[in-house]
């Protein structure tokens, strides 16, 4: 689904919604749900930075445009957890830094270096649900990501405001959690700003909502007018 960049909401036709599987998603799997909700499925997802001292820049990939899900998105390195990563914190660290390497390249020998950032719930009104907690990384000295060319086909590093204003041009395909998650890394004047940010506040949950409006499916987060 595509949402509105500029605001907290956005619209859609109401047979899509947006979704979280390490982002939101577009296409199949994000059908609007009109039945009981669907229970979201655990998973985690690295938003690996570079930049120290200056602005931030944040690694995107973009999914094969093959896949079912999220096809051609791009994306932060991430997806569910699996069974025998256990539970609680720890498992979801450890489907965070496994993702990273098999959709980037990237290792990241201790999850200690991972710091929570975020956690997005997909909305009620979608059929496939995640549950996905973001954490913020420094990209490894002496690593450089790359991509399997089959899951992922594309990799990039971006400052925020270019990554917008590419997907405003329509050259890079963002969805709803992407979209507001680098508007508000945008805001930070470097990375060390934004980790220090990061370390000193508590992580609650967003569960965005869909509200039909006609013709019109609005993206409405909490705290916001008809949520």
């Amino acid at each position: 689904m595509e949402a509105d960049s500029h605001s907290g909401g956005g619209e859609a036709k109401p047979r899509t919604a947006p979704g979280v599987a390490g982002d939101a998603l577009a296409g199949p799997g994000e059908a609007y749900n009109a039945g009981p909700p669907v229970q979201p499925r655990e998973a985690a997802s690295v938003i690996l930075l570079r930049g120290g001292s200056g602005a931030p820049e944040v690694l995107l990939v973009r999914r094969t445009p093959k896949a079912r899900f999220m096809g051609g998105v791009w994306v932060f390195p991430g997806g569910a957890v699996d069974k025998g990563e256990g539970e609680g914190e720890g498992a979801l660290r450890a489907a965070a830094l496994r993702e990273l390497h098999e959709e980037a390249q990237i290792s990241i020998g201790d999850p200690a270096e991972l710091v929570a950032f975020s956690r997005w719930i997909t909305p009620a009104q979608v059929q496939i649900r995640f549950d996905t907690h973001f954490f913020l990384a420094l990209a490894p000295a002496g690593q450089e990501p790359a991509v399997d060319g089959e899951e992922c086909v594309d990799l990039g590093w971006y400052e925020p405001g270019r990554a917008l204003a590419a997907h405003r041009a329509g050259e890079l395909e963002l969805v709803f959690p992407t979209i507001k998650h680098l508007e508000q890394i945008g805001a930070f004047a470097s990375v060390e700003e934004l980790l220090e940010y990061a370390r000193g506040r508590e992580v609650r949950p967003v569960e965005p909502r869909v509200v039909l409006e006609g013709e019109v499916a609005r993206i409405l987060l909490p705290g916001e007018p008809g949520y």
